[in-house]
């Protein structure tokens, strides 16, 4: 059983609903990402999203795209990424670690090469945002044979047929992605998310994990009444980015803790 099975068994067990927070490696500060990943997981994240600076992310708003702009200008790579995870692993071992990035790195450094040394690295899973899951099953069987669950991606617009194939190719659980649009976008229609999970269940039997434009408690909250974890990116980037020195500790400290708070609420 994988780490992030485990752990959403464990959640299932507690009646308890996961909290997913994403941050960029390497910003705002490369010398403390595995700090910021241990607040992370001292106030409460189930899971961890470590994202890998690409210079054309598509799918994410400005704020993340700055964030990896930022990276990327303090000459972070894949490796440095890997280093991270291990570097967090070495004293939590937990805290699923899972990578979110683009596949142009991935392809670089070579399919079996990446899974290996992500395995070494101590990473539990793998969204790639541009592999079509039509034509991942090389990945995603890859990945597996590393111990490495691949995640996936639905949208509002997933057809059933595509429901269908992320069912068959994904592991570890599965992230729906809240609106049309990139990361950071507002105006969540809660009803309408609800209205479309019967259909996604009935594709898929992991986990759904929904995220894209939640930014505070109470929308977490009502997110997590139907589905099973919550994805928060943009908001905790920005906040690190405005945010100066030691009171981004502070900062990002309380903020994962309210929602965490407000997730606990939920039965």
């Amino acid at each position: 059983m994988s780490r992030i099975k485990a752990k959403f068994a464990a959640l299932a067990h507690d009646r308890r609903k996961g909290l997913i927070p994403f941050m960029t490696a390497g910003d705002p500060d490369p010398a403390r990402t595995v700090e910021f990943m241990h607040v992370l997981s001292a106030s409460g994240a189930d899971i961890i999203e470590l994202g890998v600076p690409f210079s054309d992310p598509m799918a994410d708003g400005r704020v993340i795209q700055r964030s990896s702009e930022r990276a990327l200008a303090r000459g972070i790579t894949l490796q440095c990424v890997l280093d991270n995870v291990r570097a967090f692993c070495d004293h939590n071992c937990d805290t699923p670690v899972v990578l979110m990035g683009y596949a142009n790195p991935i392809e670089r450094m070579g399919l079996e090469a990446f899974g290996a040394a992500a395995h070494e690295a101590g990473v539990d899973g793998v969204l790639v945002v541009d592999y079509p899951p039509e034509e991942s099953a090389e990945f995603a069987n890859t990945m597996r044979s590393y111990n490495i669950d691949p995640i996936f991606l639905l949208a509002p617009t997933s057809t059933e047929e595509r429901m269908a194939v992320v069912g068959r190719v994904a592991s570890g659980y599965v992230y729906y992605v809240s609106l049309n649009g990139v990361t950071g976008s507002a105006n969540i229609d809660v009803s309408r998310i609800a209205n479309r999970m019967p259909a996604i269940k009935a594709q898929v039997s992991l986990p759904i994990g929904v995220g894209f434009g939640i930014r505070d408690a109470s929308t977490a909250r009502a997110i997590s009444e139907i589905s099973d974890a919550v994805v928060i990116g943009s908001q905790i980037v920005q906040l690190l980015e405005q945010t100066p020195g030691q009171d981004a500790v502070h900062t990002l400290k309380t903020f994962v803790s309210e929602v965490r708070r407000a997730l606990d609420c939920v039965a």
